[in-house]
């Protein structure tokens, strides 16, 4: 039995040694077996980044989430009334009732500017950490005449000593001060209404309501002037909704990155982005939104437009790690293509086993890349992991090919090859089209190169 195993074997090793359509299909058999630890580390960095994302999500619930805040909006309620007819059958007649209801306007401001300065650090929980930040808004204004005349509403029917004015805020958690607002320089105080029945149209957001205005104070034929401070703990983002007929503001902060959302965009004139932090200002006017200054009964919700700033890193280290390991494949399979290369054209043997070795080693670059991000920058460790595989590969293909002249050109040809990928990865706008050419530059290159194989040889 042994002897008739070994003329088999050999045969098949003479095959693989001699024939390149052999090779060619081992090579490509390897590389299809290493996509599968390849996968494996796509799912590992995967479990990494949203156990990342768990940590994150739990400090900032710890320290406050993101703010969204309009206001302030005076709620002045009226009467309403409905008349019923009731059949009295002793006397075969009917009677009129009238029933007097309760019902509320809500008057958004004339102007409205809001000042908030954004102080931003990172907290960190193990290898994970989040962006956060403290503001202090100031807001002041003033509310025009109130004319509910148009609306239907007789000034009688005007409740005006039960008129409050009410805030919409998320994130109640991160206030960090007793909210106050200066009217016609009288100071109201707030609390959270808790029986608000207009939560539902609100979603997610809170309302801080105030206590009854005194009549004296309240716009009834002239302007009435406003001030109050809302200082938070939060994260992600800040934005607000421009209820003021004409609604300004200004954002400063120490935060070198920022992502400017909503349906608004800074004005780009005297916007300033440094190192250092950004400051960016805002105008919009009640042409630009879809949405009145007066309201019946309800607010209808008007999240969708809100404006603001972005406090989050776009692409951390777990997406630039998940964007390298895409391209696992493009970089065994040309790794593999220049030793096929070298082994065809200078008619040096390579195992299999040695290519699966090679093709291991250009595996455990993700596993390091991901590991070594966690403790420091991706650029250290895209370097680290780079260059330890450079040189393991270089040094073990020395041990195979011989000659010094291939494990140089080995060597330079993945130390370029990792250098066009962190290339890509650090583009954005011009990522497909660096890509594209870097492509169209490799296969010319083999093109070149193959055009002396015999492919007869087979």
């Amino acid at each position: 039995m042994e002897n008739s195993k070994k003329p088999q074997t050999s045969k098949l090793w003479h095959w693989l040694k001699t024939s390149i359509t052999a090779r060619l299909l081992m090579v490509g058999f390897l590389v299809v077996v290493l996509l599968i630890p390849l996968s494996y580390i796509n799912s590992l960095i995967t479990e990494r980044s949203i156990r990342q994302k768990d940590v994150v999500n739990e400090i900032n619930d710890k320290w406050g989430q993101n703010v969204l805040v309009y206001g302030p909006i005076l709620k002045i309620p009226y009467k309403t009334y409905t008349e019923t007819k009731t059949y009295n059958e002793k006397t075969e007649t009917y009677f009129k009732e009238t029933q007097t209801h309760i019902n509320y306007a809500y008057i958004f401001p004339e102007t409205l500017h809001l000042d908030s300065n954004v102080t931003s650090k990172t907290l960190n929980r193990g290898n994970f950490e989040s962006a956060v930040y403290t503001t202090q808004m100031t807001f002041n204004g003033e509310f025009s005449p109130i004319q509910l005349q148009q609306k239907n509403i007789k000034h009688e029917d005007i409740v005006w000593d039960k008129a409050t004015i009410i805030i919409k805020t998320s994130n109640l958690k991160g206030i960090k001060s007793e909210v106050n607002l200066t009217l016609n320089n009288q100071t109201y105080s707030f609390s959270t209404n808790f029986n608000n029945d207009n939560q539902r149209y609100s979603e997610r957001l809170d309302e801080l309501e105030s206590v009854y205005i005194n009549e004296n104070h309240l716009p009834k034929n002239s302007n009435k002037q406003f001030r109050f401070n809302l200082n938070y703990n939060g994260s992600k983002d800040i934005q607000i909704i421009p209820i003021g007929k004409t609604t300004t503001m200004t954002m400063t902060s120490n935060w070198p990155d920022p992502s400017f959302v909503g349906n608004f965009l800074p004005n780009s004139d005297t916007k300033k982005i440094t190192k250092k932090g950004f400051k960016a200002d805002w105008q919009v006017l009640h042409i630009n939104r879809a949405f009145s200054q007066q309201y019946l009964n309800k607010i209808p919700n008007l999240n969708q437009f809100s404006f603001g700033t972005k406090f989050m890193v776009m692409v951390d280290e777990y997406q630039k790690s998940e964007r390298s390991a895409k391209y696992g494949f493009l970089v065994i399979g040309l790794t593999f293509l220049v030793f096929f290369l070298i082994q065809t054209l200078s008619k040096i043997t390579i195992h299999p086993f040695q290519y699966l070795m090679i093709g291991l080693a250009l595996v455990m670059f993700y596993t390091l890349l991901v590991s070594i991000s966690e403790h420091g920058t991706f650029l250290k460790a895209y370097l680290i992991a780079g260059i330890s595989v450079v040189l393991l590969i270089s040094w073990y293909s020395k041990s195979i090919l011989g000659a010094l002249k291939f494990p140089l050109f080995i060597g330079l040809s993945l130390t370029a090859l990792y250098t066009f990928i962190y290339v890509i990865i650090q583009l954005e706008s011009y990522a497909l089209l660096v890509g594209s050419v870097g492509l169209f530059v490799i296969l010319a290159s083999v093109m070149f190169v193959s055009r002396k194989i015999d492919w007869d040889n087979n």
